[in-house]
């Protein structure tokens, strides 16, 4: 049976279940192994073939489906879960409370506030121009407001705002900023109701 591999540096708290092949304070290129600190709270669940950069620092009751990779230096409160497949590119904040299912991929310098739900599937973009000379210059990730939740399938653009408790609807793409509490579908995403209409105890 294959074991863990965790390299220097790396704390990790009481009641930790850790799968085969996984992999913990991987350093990143241009780093050595243990020259960036790495955290992972009580009680974390990181399923087989799960891959965590270093320079994590990772909240208590953390958990992860198989195969999940998550890039360097970024900061995840408690009570997050990252689904099977899924990437979490580097220097991403995770909120307490968020849920991110299988194959989704969140890029850099994008902010998932508290309680935010991501469906699966679902592509947050940071680079409006992808190759252009200055592309690494001007990555804007989104911003997905506390208790939003974005359906499945969806495509966020970077920069873009998805507000507090607002709801994508499945396959949407969102180009511009949704408003707290509105209801958005579609290809662009436009408003269409307002969660308070929904009736179903949102």
């Amino acid at each position: 049976m294959s074991e863990a591999r965790i390299h220097d540096n790396v704390e990790i708290g009481p009641g930790a279940q850790i799968g085969e092949h996984v992999i913990i304070g991987m350093p990143p290129r241009g780093k050595a192994s243990g020259e960036l600190r790495t955290v992972i709270g009580a009680n974390a669940v990181i399923r087989s073939h799960t891959v965590i950069y270093a320079g994590n620092r990772i909240g208590d009751n953390f958990q992860t489906g198989h195969s999940t990779m998550l890039r360097e230096e970024n900061e995840i409160g408690n009570n997050v879960s990252v689904g099977t497949n899924s990437v979490i590119e580097h220097h991403v904040t995770s909120e307490d409370g968020v849920r991110i299912h299988s194959q989704a991929f969140v890029p850099e310098f994008s902010r998932l506030e508290q309680g935010c739900w991501i469906g699966p599937n679902v592509v947050l973009t940071n680079a409006m121009y992808p190759l252009s000379p200055n592309a690494k210059d001007t990555l804007q990730g989104p911003v997905i407001g506390a208790g939003a939740k974005v359906g499945a399938n969806t495509t966020i653009l970077p920069g873009r705002t998805v507000g507090e408790s607002a709801l994508v609807g499945a396959g949407s793409v969102v180009v511009d900023d949704v408003p707290a509490r509105a209801v958005v579908v579609g290809n662009p995403a436009r408003v269409i109701k307002q969660v308070d209409d929904l009736g179903c105890g949102y």
